[in-house]
């Protein structure tokens, strides 16, 4: 099973998890008026979203070049992360503003210990859920499947939040049903900012950082045969990347001699697993 296959059965398996805990919370949180339950459930709903663009933004990815993209398709990975940015920022508004009118209004929640059991459910799924999409995400450097993995573990402190709302307001501290909807809102918020711009930084082609940039300086400058680096620069394609990189040797040397120390750094570079092709580019000292 390739990289590709096992993000499409992490997807699989998310999107059918995240819709049970979904029609759950959903029914749960009408039924007792659980503001916190409601906002957790619409985080359901953004996870079946995110899982469902997830699979078929792993797709797209999968595609191998053609004609027309020459350089692959993995920035479809980015694309669908985008979009699944801007669908949570916009769960995140709603069930914000849903929170908040629950404590003007002073809405009371009917406990019930099934409240109690959905949060429990919802925990052990996306407990299991995490640590298969984690093991996943190790075994196949997958980005992608890191970032459901994170969302999974990310819900299980959600719904921890959830469960104390619904704790205090058992209590009779019904504002902080309404209180916890807010947090929960601004985690996804969060969330959503976060792959917002992890993805537009793929898109938008930002270049390597300090550490990477010398990581591959220090492969370059070890090649029998370069006198110095003139640059090194990146152009995202998915999860890898194309290393453009011009170097300076003894303008002296014969075609064949520098192109050899090219094919060196290429492979050299062809390496690292994040790297999908080297371009070398030879300039006489």
């Amino acid at each position: 099973m390739n990289r590709y296959q096992k993000a499409q059965k992490v997807a699989t398996y998310g999107v059918l998890g995240n819709l049970f805990l979904l029609i759950i919370k959903l029914w749960a949180g009408l039924a007792f008026h659980s503001q916190a339950m409601l906002a957790d459930g619409i985080n359901s709903l953004g996870d079946v979203f995110a899982s469902s663009m997830t699979f078929l933004g792993n797709k797209v990815a999968s595609r191998p070049q053609d004609e027309d993209h020459p350089f692959g398709h993995g920035k479809a990975e980015y694309i669908f992360s985008f979009l699944i940015a801007i669908a949570m920022l916009a769960v995140a508004a709603r069930t914000l503003y849903s929170s908040f009118m629950s404590i003007i209004e002073g809405n009371t929640i009917v406990f019930s210990p099934f409240l109690v059991v959905v949060c429990a459910a919802t925990i052990l799924v996306k407990s299991c859920l995490y640590v298969y999409a984690k093991r996943a995400a190790s075994q196949e450097n997958n980005l992608l499947i890191l970032a459901n993995a994170q969302d999974h573990r990310n819900d299980v402190f959600v719904t921890l939040g959830t469960l104390l709302g619904i704790a205090g307001s058992s209590l009779g501290w019904n504002f902080l049903d309404g209180a916890v909807g807010i947090a929960i809102s601004l985690w996804i918020a969060y969330t959503g900012v976060v792959i917002f711009i992890k993805a537009y930084r793929v898109l938008m082609d930002t270049g390597l950082g300090e550490t990477t940039y010398r990581r591959i300086a220090d492969i370059v400058s070890a090649v029998d045969g370069v006198d110095h680096i003139d640059s090194i620069e990146a152009k995202p394609v998915g999860f890898q990347y194309i290393l453009f990189v011009k170097v300076s040797v003894d303008g002296e040397m014969s075609v064949n001699q520098s192109h050899a120390i090219a094919a060196t750094i290429r492979y050299s570079l062809k390496e690292l697993g994040d790297v999908s092709d080297v371009m070398v580019h030879i300039n006489p000292c």
